[in-house]
């Protein structure tokens, strides 16, 4: 089980709770919940690894994340404005790495039913 510590100032609208459960979801590698919101069309773009393209594929990459992986996950940001969101924060590992992320998120509306776009950066900390 991952604990999960999420800044107070986080919560603040309905679209930036979904960013929070979205990062929850695959901290803990909880792909019934990711897919449940995806677009057919979804892209992923893990910068600086691969580019993930369609629902079919970014199943199979879904499949693929470790449950048990990260320990611990801090969102200490998650902002949103029209149909676009972010969530910034860190990801202790269960190999004792701590790693920094920013995932960005483009849903297909400003009601954010659907995820078509997904850019995420991670870097280890040294």
């Amino acid at each position: 089980m991952t604990d999960i510590i999420i800044n107070k100032d986080c919560g603040n609208s309905p679209k930036n709770l979904l960013l929070q459960k979205m990062t929850i979801a695959f901290a803990e590698a909880n792909a019934d919940f990711i897919l449940g919101i995806a677009a057919e069309d979804i892209y992923w773009y893990i910068i600086g690894e691969k580019i993930v393209p369609g629902k079919a594929s970014f199943t199979e990459a879904l499949v693929e994340l470790k449950t048990g992986e990260v320990e611990e996950l801090t969102i200490l940001h998650a902002i949103s404005h029209g149909k676009v969101g972010a969530v910034h924060g860190r990801k202790k590992m269960s190999d004792g790495r701590v790693l920094a992320f920013c995932d960005i998120y483009e849903f297909t509306g400003a009601s954010f039913t659907s995820v078509k776009e997904i850019s995420s950066f991670q870097v280890e900390l040294k």
